[in-house]
């Protein structure tokens, strides 16, 4: 069996009709890939990515220094695989936020709207396999001292999704094209547990209430561009641009309310880095922010694993206090256990949790959480989009020095009712490959042509035949 991590192909289908389309599907859906036996010049190994539509601080660096407590090989597993979707997101939300470098998906601070207006390329460094084949559009809410309201326009797209998560990596999507939505404008209102003055009640002007699990939480719109059709394409986006963000203070013409200035644990260029460094830290500040069920059984072994460190919701970080936890062992392991993920994401008994994979808190397991936290965190749910597996027709790992070629006839083809495509990353971090041409993808989106049976042939090189 292929590892995921050297070199296989994961399609991405948009999904618009869930009932139809699962039905539609095989109950194992996989393409073969012929590997061309022909070398060149070892170049880095990667990554594809089939995708179907069909429906204020830096890096961390420093080492930590507080007292060690020793546990066992199965205690740091357990902590390690119950932090990683925590440390996912964290990192995930505050490089959105924060870090200039995530290129087009930088949101430039708080409640700041930001549309992009080309497709995403190979400067995107916040986040692992993105999409080429998407226009995107997000905000990262403060909702510590005020609801905040987002006002969607009408999009002119056949494929829009708005998915929100918080710092524990639990999906949702309180519009899509597939529900109806983007049709009018719509105002939606964010608030959590926490939100100083505000319980939930009804809001004039107000269409939808949403309330969400974390206090600094990202919402995030995807819109296919119709890229064939440029008029079309420019009033997605200038339907993009127009999306509005306004706390309730000032949605109700008041002055906002003065932000008090938060302390935020550095993130990491990886979450390695984050597990090595400042992970006691990392977990106090999101255990603040976050509201846990007490009856979801994940929710409370976390905070089991936490409570013997001094660790727990509503209390002050004090580096002195904390007993510490040794930040290299956490790496190796952290390693370790997203090197298993991305082996699992190729497993069968796991591929057919797929349903599970980007859902709401409650409805998947914590093997999905940590496959979907380590292949690409902030997915869409199954019933938005399908993540698909493309592998070796020979069972072999894939490997940068061949060719290959995916081949599909017109009946082989993603059954999507929005769009597919097919991405290319790298294997170390799961972005796109840099290239003169940005080619990332194949799709009705990035581009492809069907030979004369309708049908298609993808070519995977190093060099353009």
């Amino acid at each position: 069996m292929p590892s995921f991590c050297s070199l296989p192909f994961l399609c991405d289908r948009v999904i618009q009709d869930h009932d139809s389309v699962t039905n539609s599907l095989p109950q194992t859906w996989s393409k073969t890939v012929k590997r061309e036996q022909r070398k060149y010049k070892s170049i880095a190994a990667l990554l594809i990515t089939l995708f179907v539509a069909v429906g204020c601080t830096g890096p961390a660096t420093s080492p930590m220094t507080q007292k060690t407590i020793e546990l066992s090989n199965e205690q740091v597993e357990n902590l390690v695989r119950r932090s990683y979707q925590y440390v996912a997101m964290y990192n995930v939300i505050q490089k959105f936020a924060l870090d200039p470098a995530s290129g087009a998906l930088f949101l430039g601070g708080f409640n700041n709207p930001k549309a992009s207006t080309v497709l995403a390329d190979h400067d995107v460094r916040s986040i692992a396999r993105p999409n080429n084949d998407t226009l995107y559009q997000g905000a990262v809410l403060d909702l510590r001292l005020d609801p905040v309201i987002i006002e969607y326009p009408a999009i002119d797209s056949k494929y829009v999704v708005l998915e929100t998560s918080g710092y524990d990596h639990y999906v949702g999507v309180p519009l899509a094209t597939s529900k109806g939505d983007f049709k009018k404008s719509t105002k939606l209102l964010f608030y959590t547990d926490r939100t100083e003055g505000y319980q939930g009640q009804k809001i004039n002007g107000v269409d939808r209430i949403v309330k969400v699990d974390g206090d600094f939480t990202v919402a995030f719109l995807r819109a296919m561009p119709h890229q064939a059709d440029p008029a079309r394409m420019e009033r997605i986006i200038q339907a993009l641009n127009s999306i509005k963000v306004l706390t309730l203070s000032e949605f109700q013409g008041k002055s906002a309310k003065a932000t008090s200035d938060v302390k935020f644990p550095a993130y990491g260029k990886s979450d390695a880095d984050v597990f090595a460094n400042n992970l006691p830290e990392v977990m106090q500040f999101v255990s603040n922010h976050t509201t846990f069920d007490p009856d979801n059984a994940m929710d409370q072994a976390l905070l089991a694993a936490y409570k013997p460190f001094g660790i727990e919701p509503g209390k002050t970080f004090d580096g002195s206090k904390v007993a510490e936890l040794k930040g290299s062992r956490l790496r190796k392991v952290a390693n370790q256990v997203a090197q298993q993920a991305l082996v699992d994401a190729t497993d069968p008994a796991v591929s057919v949790k797929a349903a599970q994979l980007f859902m709401p808190k409650g409805q998947l397991d914590l093997q999905v959480q940590l496959v979907q936290s380590v292949t690409g965190p902030i997915g869409l749910p199954a019933y938005q989009a399908r993540y698909i597996l493309v592998a070796p027709k020979d069972g072999k790992p894939m490997n940068a020095q061949y060719d290959y070629v995916v081949k599909m006839n017109k009946d082989e083809l993603p059954p999507a009712n929005a769009f597919w495509s097919l991405t290319l990353y790298d294997e170390a971090n799961g972005f796109f490959i840099p290239n003169e041409q940005k080619k990332y993808s194949v799709g009705e989106n990035a581009g492809f042509k069907l030979n004369a049976e309708g049908g298609i042939e993808i070519v995977i090189s190093a060099k353009k035949t």
